[in-house]
C-alpha cells in the first residue's frame, strides 16, 4: 500500500511546492509596488496589470496539477478547485479605461516629443486626477521625487530601457506649473543672475564650450549621451548615425565594439546651467532696453522667442520684471504696433501659467488691456485673445477673475460692442466671455441690454420662465412674480424685428402659447403673452417667428383658432382684446390659407362680427380688417349682419374714415368680397351714401384702399343694368377709370380696365345708328360719328370709350407683358369690334397702333392669354384689309400655334387655325409690300 500511494504523494508535494512559489512570487509583488508612488503605479499600470494576469495564471496552473480526484477526503471540494484553477488560467486583468487613456495619451507625447508646456499641465492634472493627488507643487513634489527614486533604482539595476522612460516622464512633467515650487525657481534665477553679475553689462551671449557640441551635427546637445570610446553625442544623432548603417565612433572612426548608449547627466546638467546664464543675460538685456524705449519690437521679440524655448522663463521674465515693463509701456504707448505686439506677448507670458495670470489680473495691466478693447480691430482681437486666457483655469473658466471681470461696466460695453459688429474677428471669442460673465453676473446682461445686445436677456427671460414653470407650488407667488418681470421684459424686446428673430430663436414663442392658451394662467400674464404676440407678427413679419428654438414653423392653425375663441369671453376687457386680434390680424394678412379652416372650425366670423359696436375705435378698426379676409371665405354671414340696425351705416363711416386708409380698404374690400346678387344691399348702401364713399376713395385713398374701392364697383355696374351704370357716369366714373389705365398699380390697371369694358359693352345699345338716306348737304353740318359705332357718342350717353379717351390707356396695357392688365385690355378692346360691323372696329385698331402688340402677345402670352388675343384676332381677320397688312406677321406666329399641341383638348391649336384660315381666304389676294411692314 505504502508503494502504490508514494508516487502519489510525491506528485501532490511538487504540486504544493509549486503552489508555494507562486503564491509568495504574488506576495513579493504586493510588497514591490505597495509602497510605491501613485503617479509611478498610473503610468506602469499596464506592465503590473501583465505582471499580476501571469502570477495569476501560474497559480492556476498549479492547482490544475493538484489530482485530487481519486482522493476520498477531498472529493467534496475537487470540483470547486477545477474551477478555480481553469479560472485561474484563462484570467485576464486590464487597467480601467480612463487610466489606459491617460498612459496612451502620455506615451503618444513621449513618441512625439511634445515639449509643449500646455501639454506637461494637461497630462499633469490628468495623471494627477486619475490617483487622487491634490494639484499642489508639494503634493507634485513628493510624487515626482518617487518617480526619480524608480529612475535611480533602474539605473543601479542597468534597467536601460526602465531608465529612460523614466526619464522621459519627469522631465515632461517637471515643465508643468505644478511640479515647480516657486522659491526653489526664484532662488535658481537669482543664483544665475549672481553669475552673470560678472560679465560686463555689455555682454549679451555666453558662448558654449566645446564640450557642449555635437561631433555629428556641430550643434550644441540636448540629451547628451556617451559611447563606449568616452565620445559625447546627441542621442538623436548618434541613433540616426546607427541607423545609417555606422558602426564607428563619429568622433574617432574607431570601431565600436558596444553600441550601447549611457546619458550623461553632467553634461547634461552644465549645458542647462549654460543655457539658463544665457536665458539671464538675455533677460538683463532685454530689460536695459525696455527701460531706455529702444528696440521695443527688437525686445519683444527676444521675449517670446525666451517663452518658446523653455517654459521657466515664463517665471524669469516675471521675477526679472520684464512683465511689469511691458504692463507698464503698454499703459503709456500710443504706438499701434508696440501695443499689438504686447498684448501677444503677454499671452505667451500667461498661456497655461497660473501664477503669472494672478499676477497680471491685480497689477494695472488689467485695465490696460479692458482700454485696448475699444481700440481698432487688430489690437482689440489680441486684447480679448489675451483677456480670454487670463480667465482660463485648468478646471475650466476662472470665476474669480470672471466675476471681477463682470463687475467692470466697460469691459462689458466694450465686448458687447465686439459681438455686435459681424465683421470684426474677435466678436466669437469675445461672445463666448460674455455668456460667462452672464451666468456669474446677471447685472451685466442687463448692462449689455443697453448697450443694443437684447439676446442675453431674451434668453434669460425664457429660461426664467421655463424654470418657473417646472418649479413646485410652494414658491408660486416668486413663480408668478418672475414670469411677470420676464414677459414685461419680452414685451419691450419684442418691439423691434431683431429681438424677436432672438426671442424666437431662444424658443420662447411655444412658452409663450402655452402660458396665454392655458386655463390656470393668471389675467395679466395672458395680457403680456398677447402683447408680445402681436409684436411678433406686427409690421410685415407675420408668422416669420412663429416657430420653435430650432426655427421649426408651429402649428398655425390651432394658433388662430384660440385666438378666435379668446374672443368668445364676454369678460376679456380692451387690453387682453386688442393685442389678440392684432396678432390674429398678422397671421391671418400673411397666411391666408389657415383662414377658411380656422373661420369655419372656430366659426370666425360670428365671433367678430359683434365686434363692430365696440365702443372702442381701435377694436372695431380691426374687426372690419378681420372681416375683409373672413368675407373672402365666407361672406354669407356678413350681408346677415348688416341688415340689422345701424350697420351699415358704421360700414358706411369706414368707407369715410379719411384718416385710417386701413380701415378705409378692409371696408372697400369687405364690400367686394360680398355677393353681387344682394340687390337690396346695393340699393341700401346708394340710399345711405356708400357709392359717394367708394368714389371719395377712387379720388383720394392709397393705392390699396383704391383697389378694392374699384372691386367694390362692380356691383354698382351690372351691365344688366344700364341705369346703374348711367348713374355712375354721371357721378364721373369714367375720368377716375382712365386715369388708372395710366398711373395706378397692375391690380388698379386691370379692373378699370375690367370696369371700362363692361360700360362699352353697353354703348351698342345706346347708340343711334347713322341713316344712310336723307339729304346730303344736311350731313356736313351734323357733328362728326364715332368711328367704332358710327353714331354720335359722348361718354355719357353712350359710354363710349373713344369718347373718353380711354383707348391708349388700354392699348398702353398690351405693351406691358404683363397677364392680368393684358388680359383685361383685350377683353375691352374687343367690344369695339362689333360682330355686325366688324371692319370698323378693327381699321381703328389698326390705327391706333394695337395690332403689333396684339401680335405680340404669341410670343410672350400664357395659354389663355394667347386664346383671348386669338378671339380678338378672330374678329380682326374678318377684315380683307388686316389680313393685307398683317396677314404675313400673323401666319409664322399661327403656324407655330398650330403645330403645338397646348391644352388636353387642343383649345389653343383649334382657335389658331381658325383664324389661320381666315388668313388664308385672302392669301392670293395679300400685298406682300404691305405686309412686309410690321416684319
Amino acid at each position: 500500500m505504502f508503494y502504490i500511494l508514494s508516487p502519489l504523494w510525491n506528485f501532490l508535494r511538487i504540486a504544493l511546492e509549486s503552489i508555494e512559489a507562486d503564491v509568495k512570487r504574488a506576495n513579493n509583488l504586493v510588497e514591490k509596488y505597495k509602497n510605491r508612488g501613485r503617479f509611478y503605479l498610473l503610468v506602469k499600470c499596464r506592465s503590473i496589470v501583465e505582471e499580476v494576469e501571469q502570477v495569476t495564471r501560474d497559480i492556476g496552473k498549479s492547482l490544475a496539477a493538484l489530482s485530487i480526484a481519486n482522493t476520498e477526503v477531498l472529493s467534496r471540494i475537487s470540483d470547486q478547485v477545477d474551477r478555480l484553477q481553469d479560472e485561474m488560467q484563462r484570467v485576464e486583468f486590464e487597467a480601467s479605461q480612463s487610466q489606459l487613456e491617460i498612459v496612451d495619451k502620455l506615451n503618444q507625447g513621449l513618441r512625439d516629443q511634445n515639449h509643449d508646456q500646455a501639454f506637461a499641465n494637461d497630462m499633469l492634472e490628468l495623471i494627477a486626477r486619475a490617483v487622487g493627488v491634490p494639484v499642489e507643487p508639494s503634493e507634485i513634489g513628493k510624487e515626482l521625487a518617487s518617480i526619480r527614486k524608480e529612475k535611480e533604482e533602474a539605473a543601479n539595476n542597468k534597467e536601460r530601457a526602465e531608465f529612460y522612460f523614466l526619464e522621459q516622464i519627469i522631465k515632461l512633467l517637471s515643465r508643468a506649473d505644478a511640479a515647480r515650487d516657486y522659491e526653489e525657481v526664484k532662488n535658481q534665477y537669482f543664483e544665475r543672475v549672481q553669475v552673470i553679475e560678472r560679465y560686463d553689462s555689455r555682454e549679451k551671449y555666453i558662448p558654449p564650450l566645446k564640450s557642449f557640441l555635437c561631433c555629428i551635427t556641430g550643434g550644441v546637445m540636448v540629451d547628451p549621451v556617451s559611447l563606449c570610446t568616452g565620445t559625447t553625442c546627441e542621442r538623436s544623432a548618434i541613433e540616426g548615425w546607427f541607423y545609417d548603417g555606422n558602426s564607428t565612433d563619429p568622433d574617432t572612426n574607431e570601431v565600436l565594439e558596444d553600441i550601447s548608449l549611457r546619458s550623461n547627466i553632467p553634461l547634461r546638467q552644465s549645458i542647462e546651467e549654460w543655457r539658463e546664464l544665457n536665458y539671464c543675460l538675455q533677460i538683463r538685456s532685454i530689460r536695459e532696453n525696455l527701460l531706455l524705449n529702444s528696440d521695443l519690437q527688437e525686445s519683444l521679440s527676444q521675449m517670446q522667442a525666451l517663452i518658446a524655448e523653455n517654459s521657466i522663463n515664463k517665471d524669469w521674465i516675471s521675477i526679472g520684471e520684464l512683465t511689469d515693463i511691458v504692463i507698464s509701456i503698454l499703459g503709456n504707448s500710443n504706438n499701434r504696433e508696440v501695443k499689438m505686439k504686447i498684448l501677444i506677448t503677454l499671452k505667451d507670458a500667461v498661456e497655461g501659467h497660473a501664477r503669472n495670470k494672478e499676477k497680471l489680473a491685480e497689477s494695472q495691466g488689467w485695465d490696460h488691456i479692458i482700454s485696448c478693447l475699444e481700440s481698432d480691430s487688430n489690437i482689440s482681437k489680441e486684447a480679448v485673445d489675451l483677456l480670454y486666457e487670463l480667465l482660463q483655469d485648468r478646471s475650466g473658466w476662472n470665476q474669480c477673475f470672471c466675476k471681477k471681470l463682470s463687475e467692470n461696466h466697460n469691459a462689458v460695453l466694450f465686448l458687447v460692442t465686439l459681438v455686435k459688429d459681424p465683421d470684426n474677428n474677435s466678436a466669437e471669442v469675445a461672445q463666448k466671455i460674455l455668456m460667462e460673465l452672464f451666468e456669474i453676473n446677471e447685472n451685466s446682461i442687463i448692462t449689455a441690454a443697453n448697450c443694443g445686445w437684447y439676446k442675453p436677456l431674451a434668453d434669460r427671460m425664457v429660461r426664467e420662465m421655463l424654470s418657473g414653470s417646472r418649479r413646485g407650488i410652494s414658491n408660486a407667488s416668486t413663480i408668478i412674480e418672475s414670469k411677470d418681470l420676464s414677459l414685461s421684459a419680452l414685451v419691450k424686446l419684442a418691439g423691434s424685428h431683431a429681438n424677436k428673430g432672438i426671442i424666437a430663436s431662444s424658443g420662447g414663442v411655444p412658452l409663450i402659447l402655452d402660458l396665454m392658451f392655458s386655463p390656470r394662467t393668471r389675467s395679466f400674464i395672458t395680457i403680456k403673452c398677447s402683447e408680445i404676440l402681436e409684436k411678433l407678427s406686427s409690421s410685415d413679419d407675420g408668422i416669420d417667428f412663429f416657430v420653435d428654438g430650432e426655427g421649426k414653423q408651429l402649428e398655425l392653425d390651432s394658433i388662430i383658432t384660440n385666438l378666435l375663441l379668446l374672443q368668445q369671453n364676454s369678460n376679456s376687457g380692451h387690453n387682453l382684446r386688442k393685442p389678440t386680434l392684432r396678432a390674429l390680424l398678422g397671421i391671418c394678412k400673411f397666411e391666408t390659407s389657415l383662414v377658411k379652416k380656422a373661420i369655419l372650425a372656430a366659426n370666425g366670423v360670428s365671433l367678430i362680427l359683434p365686434l363692430l359696436d365696440d365702443s372702442d375705435s381701435e377694436i372695431r378698426e380691426t374687426a372690419i380688417n378681420l372681416l375683409f379676409l373672413f368675407s373672402q371665405h365666407e361672406p354669407e354671414g356678413v350681408v346677415e349682419y348688416l341688415f340689422k340696425p345701424r350697420r351699415l351705416e358704421a360700414l358706411i363711416g369706414f368707407l369715410e374714415n379719411d384718416d385710417n386708409d386701413n380701415v378705409q380698404m378692409a371696408a372697400a374690400g369687405l364690400l367686394a368680397n360680398l355677393p353681387k346678387s344682394e340687390r337690396e344691399l346695393t340699393n341700401k348702401l346708394i340710399e345711405m351714401g356708400g357709392l359717394d364713399a367708394i368714389l371719395s376713395i377712387l379720388k383720394t385713398g392709397k393705392m390699396e384702399a383704391k383697389e378694392n374701392a374699384l372691386s367694390a364697383l362692380f356691383r354698382f355696374t351690372d351691365p344688366t343694368n344700364i341705369e346703374s351704370q348711367r348713374d355712375l357716369v354721371k357721378r364721373g366714373i369714367y375720368p377716375l377709370l382712365v386715369d388708372f389705365l395710366n398711373t395706378g398699380s397692375v391690380t388698379a390697371k386691370a379692373i378699370a380696365a375690367a370696369f371700362i369694358g363692361d360700360l362699352s359693352m353697353s354703348t351698342p345699345k345706346l347708340t343711334v345708328a347713322s341713316k344712310p338716306n336723307g339729304c346730303w348737304f344736311f350731313r356736313s353740318s351734323r357733328v362728326p360719328l364715332c368711328a367704332a359705332h358710327d353714331s354720335v357718342c359722348s361718354v355719357t350717353t353712350t359710354f363710349c370709350l373713344l369718347e373718353a379717351n380711354a383707348l391708349p390707356g388700354l392699348i398702353k396695357l398690351l405693351h406691358g407683358e404683363v397677364h392680368a392688365t393684358a388680359y383685361e385690355a383685350i377683353q375691352t378692346l374687343s367690344t369695339m369690334v362689333l360682330e355686325e360691323f366688324p371692319h370698323r372696329g378693327a381699321r381703328l385698331l389698326h390705327e391706333s397702333n394695337a395690332m403689333r402688340p396684339l401680335l405680340e402677345i404669341l410670343n410672350w402670352g400664357s395659354e389663355s392669354l394667347k386664346a383671348e388675343a386669338l378671339g380678338l384676332m378672330e374678329k380682326v381677320f374678318v377684315s380683307k384689309e388686316m389680313v393685307e397688312y398683317y396677314g404675313m406677321t400673323a401666319r409664322s406666329r399661327l403656324v407655330h400655334l398650330t403645330g403645338t399641341n397646348i391644352y388636353g383638348d387642343g383649345h389653343l391649336r383649334r382657335k389658331a387655325a381658325k383664324v389661320l384660315s381666315l388668313l388664308e381666304r385672302y392669301s392670293k389676294s395679300s400685298s406682300s409690300a404691305i405686309s412686309g411692314v410690321l416684319e
